[in-house]
């Protein structure tokens, strides 16, 4: 669809941006005294089904439902919602991973599929327990195979995650950067590399080897994969000192702090990237943008929600809240 086409969808994502939460409203949840006061607060500002008056609600299925209100209207605006399926490939492969698993153990777990990915579960465990991978998506066949035939052989399901999570990243970066789009592009390099990073860290601190960060690794235009990884087979400071040279170097401080500071900051960095979406008049720009900021407020919300939930500090809380995209 051309730019030129996008005028009336970007004019209907403006007037759903009002809706979004902003900076003053976080501090209203995370004023709130307990969960259920915060899960009000959010009732009344539609959230869930819209219905204030329910004496109990249930947290994930209103942040799901959340999550469906967003790709309902993206499926109203667009003819072709496709070219948004590099945001749910995680999904995917998250679910062809658990259907992996499920078929090499023969077992029914249930829960352990996320609903909203662009392949049918059921196609998909269909097509693994048949062996029949040429049933699903091309970037996909190939790397069922290999992990099925890799987990029955070693019976290694670290190693199975590792060649399916490698592929996602590398099905994301493709996608992203043959949408066209810079917006998406950016999406995918980000992803890619704070992916990368994280896995950097966690090999080195587990003691992984070079060989095998260097599998595990996907090749993204930010990052060098063989120096992440010789740094990873070092040291804690020799990555920092790696990333100092990259543009990932502000997030060295945040490493040192904690996981969970990283990965404040890596979901602060794609909102800021996409921030200046909101003063696009056309094009897919700010329909992805709007898609990855409802992202990270129901992220966020989720992380108040659980923190109020289980009794945290405020301040605990607070500083694993996110940046807001209004």
């Amino acid at each position: 669809m051309a730019d030129k086409n996008y005028i009336y969808a970007v004019a209907r994502i403006r007037a759903h941006e009002l809706g979004l939460l902003s900076g003053a409203v976080l501090d209203q949840l995370l004023s709130a005294p307990d969960e259920e006061t915060a899960v009000k607060l959010l009732q009344e500002k539609g959230w869930g089904t819209g219905d204030a008056g329910a004496d109990t609600v249930n947290v994930d299925a209103m942040l799901t439902r959340e999550t469906e209100k967003t790709w309902e209207l993206i499926k109203e605006l667009v003819d072709d919602e496709s070219v948004f399926n590099v945001f749910l490939y995680e999904k995917d492969y998250h679910n062809l991973k658990a259907a992996i698993k499920e078929t090499c153990t023969a077992g029914e777990h249930p829960g352990i599929y996320r609903e909203g990915g662009t392949v049918d579960v059921q196609l998909m465990k269909d097509a693994i327990e048949a062996r029949e991978f040429d049933r699903l998506p091309g970037h996909m066949a190939a790397v069922a195979k290999e992990a099925t035939d890799t987990l029955l052989k070693t019976r290694d399901g670290q190693l199975c995650d590792v060649i399916v999570d490698k592929a996602a990243l590398s099905a994301i970066y493709e996608a992203s950067k043959q949408s066209g789009s810079e917006l998406l592009a950016l999406y995918g390099e980000l992803t890619v590399a704070t992916a990368d990073i994280k896995i950097a860290v966690r090999g080195q601190k587990t003691g992984k080897t070079r060989e095998f960060l260097s599998e595990a690794l996907a090749p993204c235009e930010s990052v060098s994969v063989d120096r992440l990884a010789e740094a990873a087979s070092g040291s804690a400071e020799a990555i920092y000192a790696y990333l100092e040279s990259t543009g990932y170097g502000e997030a060295v401080e945040e490493l040192k702090l904690s996981p969970a500071a990283f990965e404040r900051w890596c979901d602060n960095r794609m909102i800021r990237a996409i921030k200046p979406q909101l003063y696009q008049s056309f094009g897919i720009g700010p329909l992805a943008a709007y898609i990855l900021a409802r992202e990270n407020e129901i992220k966020t919300v989720r992380i108040i929600l659980s923190g109020k939930r289980n009794g945290f500090p405020d301040e605990f809380i607070r500083g694993r809240v996110r940046e807001m995209y209004v």
